[in-house]
């Protein structure tokens, strides 16, 4: 890309990722397609784009590795770069899923400098624009590319917010929040009078930066569409992320930056502490197992240099067995409060969000900005609001819930994209705290900005008895929509009429009722576990089937094996205490401890050849993500039906 007079240009090849593997097999070949009318792969999550082995890098080595991971198994190491590409094409839903900013990074190391997609996710979008990278969802630009035309920055800016189109004509966030730290630039003021807001709102609104240099925050109002900075209350990340924060933090800060407020900064080893059981000899040969273990040493050094707190390994009797939390387990354990704005570099950060508060997930660059100044921009987004009404049936839990939720027109089409997912109704209430952190978690995968629920005496009961806090000191921090607040999007859900579910390989957003599957699905594997399917909740739901099946002398199906993780050390605990762990070995349940696992392909649970079929309670299924084979996503219930049946199969809750 070249710029001159406030224009770009894009003198590369432009790679059209199509639904035909064949297609995009030969453009890397070297073949240029005619851009009408071809089938436009959509989905493209950035499991695909960076797999998660390709994450243990952090640098321009990522450049080589951009799409290996993409359905079909045809880009191959230094495909695109080699390929002269700068510019990609795709369908709708361009980098959902993980919030892993080595997807935009490896995309921007290969030469890439333009994305276009019918649709791109908020995260990844954001990312990209971190870093320089551009976006858009304009076709009409592609003949002008084709062309070679000098196209004017203001048409990568003119639908955004007055931050981000600034960022993008300083060519990322640094030299723009260097620019606004030194008073040259400043995001315009908030002037939205008083109205009505909904829950999230009102939390943006409390945290708003008026004035950059002083610090002063809180504004009357905010409505959707307003842009600015926002001061956060807890930050956090994790191994798999922390080491690239820390090298964007170096390089755009200087080696003496210091991290602001350490005590609400916070680190976790929860993602690949089981990383060398289930890694492949391949990537052995290529080193990964040091490059791994290298992301675990450079964020404990990074926490000690700085003072953060780091929930690190544990070991029994000596021994490692597992990691002390995943994060937003122990988030929502021991860290969150109502009202609060929480940030972390992981997408499912917005679990935290069941306690009523705005948590949500961003990239390296934007953790690296908030360590300095504890800010974060944003835009303040639309909610959908769901109302939930009765009351579950036997059988059914919030997972339904969600898949059923994911399936809907509205989210399947990428119209949920940045919106917040606020739950509310009498169905809400009824749910236990565990429950609503499934439906915060999981808005994610609608491509929501973030999920929340307005906290009420459950969340109360649950802070005083986990972290004997004082009720009233707890109340007072609770915040409440207005009556009369206006949603972009409202939705009725009638609990009682929500069956069993699952969601079909390939995306979270492909449920269907089990009941409705075309036959039998013989299964290899069955995990129960993730920050989604190990809470105590999930490890009640795990007993309530298997107890039965113990008591009938069943055990897990031969040829399945059965894990079921812990999402942290006092979820085991709970277990424990519960007599749960006599009934999980009974049946012939494998138990691991904490970590993140499976669910990234970096623990048992994962699957490791294509002909493997895995029932899972986790939060995501695209390709690739818990190794080559197949997953269906569905309840814990299910799963644990499914691993004594040897097949997909409804819990019998008789």
């Amino acid at each position: 890309m070249t710029r001159a007079a406030r224009t770009v240009s894009f003198p590369g090849r432009i790679l059209f990722l199509t639904e035909d593997p064949a297609l995009v097999e030969r453009q890397l070949g070297g073949e240029d397609l005619d851009a009408a009318d071809l089938p436009l792969l959509g989905n493209i999550s950035t499991d695909e784009i960076t797999p998660a082995w390709v994450c243990y890098y952090y640098d321009e080595t990522l450049g080589r590795y951009c799409l290996v991971g993409l359905r079909g198994g045809k880009v191959a190491p230094d495909a695109v770069r080699r390929g002269g590409f700068s510019v990609v094409v795709s369908g709708i839903s361009k980098g959902c899923g993980s919030s892993r900013e080595t997807a935009p990074y490896s995309e921007l190391a290969a030469g890439v400098t333009l994305v276009l997609a019918r649709s791109i996710e908020k995260i990844y979008r954001q990312n990209a624009q971190n870093i320089g990278l551009l976006t858009s969802t304009d076709f009409g630009l592609l003949p002008r590319v084709l062309r070679g035309e000098a196209i004017p920055i203001d048409e990568f800016t003119r639908d955004l917010d007055p931050i981000s189109a600034g960022i993008v004509e300083h060519g990322g966030l640094f030299a723009y929040n260097k620019a606004r730290l030194a008073g040259t630039v400043s995001p315009p003021a908030l002037t939205t009078a008083p109205r009505p807001m909904t829950l999230c709102e009102k939390i943006l609104a409390q945290h708003a930066i008026v004035d950059a240099r002083s610090g002063s925050m809180g504004v009357v109002a905010v409505r959707p569409g307003d842009a600015f900075f926002a001061r956060t209350d807890v930050r956090f990340s994790h191994e798999y992320v922390t080491p690239m924060a820390e090298a964007l933090f170096r390089q755009g800060f200087g080696e003496d930056a210091e991290v602001a407020e350490p005590e609400t900064v916070y680190a976790f080893r929860d993602h690949l502490t089981f990383l060398d059981l289930v890694m492949p000899r391949a990537h052995r040969d290529m080193g990964l197992d040091v490059q791994a273990r290298k992301l675990a040493d450079v964020q404990s050094a990074f926490a000690a240099r700085t003072g953060i707190k780091l929930y690190g390994e544990v070991r029994r009797d000596g021994q490692l067995v597992g990691s002390e939390a995943i994060c937003h387990n122990k988030v929502i354990e021991d860290i969150a409060l109502p009202g609060q704005l929480v940030l972390g570099t992981d997408s499912h950060t917005c679990m935290a969000g069941a306690l009523g508060c705005f948590a949500f997930g961003v990239g390296s660059t934007d953790m690296a900005n908030a360590w300095l100044t504890r800010d974060v921009r944003l835009q303040v987004p639309e909610t959908a609001h769901f109302v939930l009404r009765g009351a579950l049936r036997a059988g059914v839990c919030a997972k339904d819930v969600m898949l059923h939720v994911l399936s809907l027109p509205f989210f399947k089409s990428g119209a949920g994209i940045g919106k917040v997912l606020e739950f509310g109704g009498e169905g809400v209430a009824r749910l236990s705290l565990d429950e609503r952190a499934t439906l915060t978690n999981m808005a994610v995968e609608a491509g929501g900005f973030t999920g929340i629920v307005e906290a009420d005496e459950t969340v109360v009961a649950y802070l005083v008895a986990q972290r004997g806090l004082a009720p009233d000191a707890v109340r007072s921090r609770i915040v409440r929509a207005d009556p009369d607040a206006a949603y972009g999007a409202s939705f009725d859900v009638d609990l009682a009429a929500i069956p069993p579910m699952v969601a079909t390989p390939g995306d979270p957003r492909n449920g269907i009722p089990l009941g409705d599957l075309p036959g039998p699905v013989p299964i290899d594997i069955a995990y129960g576990g993730s920050c989604t399917g190990g809470k105590k909740a999930d490890m009640d739901m795990y007993a309530s089937v298997l107890s039965r099946a113990a008591s009938l002398g069943q055990r897990v199906a031969p040829g399945v094996r059965f894990y079921l993780q812990f999402g942290s050390q006092d979820i085991r605990r709970y277990a424990e205490k519960k007599g749960y762990l006599d009934i999980f070995a009974r049946v012939g349940a494998e138990l691991v401890d904490p970590s993140c696992g499976a669910c990234i392909k970096a623990g048992p649970g994962s699957s490791d050849s294509p002909q493997q079929v895995t029932v899972s309670a986790q939060n995501r299924n695209f390709p690739g993500r818990s190794g080559p084979g197949k997953v269906y996503l569905a309840s814990p219930m299910v799963v644990a039906a499914s691993a004594i049946a040897g097949r997909i199969v409804q819990p019998d809750v008789a």
